[in-house]
């Protein structure tokens, strides 16, 4: 992804939102802009560099 592999993990690092693909916290229970309680941990890039 980026330059800078700890600023990759803090991107990563979030929940989003089966509805409405808002970003939230990883701890959060629902989510902050419609208050739907699905979410999913954004996905990790599994591409190899080179």
């Amino acid at each position: 992804m980026g330059k800078f592999s700890i600023a990759d993990e803090n991107l990563a690092n979030v929940m989003i939102c089966r509805r409405c693909k808002t970003r939230n916290r990883m701890t959060a229970d629902k989510c902050r802009k419609c208050g739907y309680r699905y979410l999913r941990p954004k996905r990790k890039d599994k591409r190899v560099k080179k």
